[in-house]
C-alpha cells in the first residue's frame, strides 16, 4: 500500500508526480530542485544557496511524512556541473552530521528550470 505525502512547506511539483510515497516503511522524496515553497521561483544564487534550499525543502517533505533526515539512507545529487562538487559537499554536510546517508553524484547535461543541482532523498519511518 502507499500514502502519498505532500505539504505546501516543500517545493510543490513541476510535473505530474508527488513530493513523496510512503511505501513498505520507506519514504521516497521525489527529486527535488531549488524552488522557494512560498514564491514556487527557483532562489537565487550559487550552488551553496541552491543546495540549502534543495535540502530544506527535503526536510519539511520529511517532516510531513513524520521522518526526518537523520532517517535517511540515501541520496541521489544530480549536479549541472560536477566543478560545484566541493562546495556542494560542505553544504549537504551540515545536513548530515552524524552517520550520513550512502550517496550517488551524477553530473548532468541540464536540470529542470536550468538550476544547478536536484537531490531525491530515500529515508526510513
Amino acid at each position: 500500500m502507499k500514502e502519498i505525502i505532500a505539504t505546501p512547506e516543500g517545493a510543490q511539483p513541476v510535473g505530474p508526480y508527488s513530493q513523496a510515497i510512503r511505501a513498505n516503511g520507506l519514504i521516497f522524496v521525489s527529486g527535488q530542485i531549488p524552488l522557494d515553497p512560498r514564491t514556487h521561483e527557483l532562489v537565487d544564487g550559487d550552488i551553496a544557496a541552491q543546495c540549502e534550499r534543495v535540502l530544506l525543502n527535503a526536510t519539511a517533505i520529511l517532516e510531513a511524512a513524520r521522518s526526518s533526515m537523520d532517517k535517511v539512507i540515501r541520496c541521489v545529487v544530480y549536479l549541472q556541473s560536477m566543478s560545484d562538487f566541493a562546495r556542494m559537499n560542505e553544504v549537504y554536510a551540515t545536513f548530515f552530521k552524524n552517520d550520513p546517508p550512502s550517496r550517488t553524484t551524477v553530473g548532468v547535461a541540464a536540470l529542470p528550470r536550468n538550476c544547478l543541482i536536484e537531490i531525491e532523498v530515500t529515508a526510513i519511518e
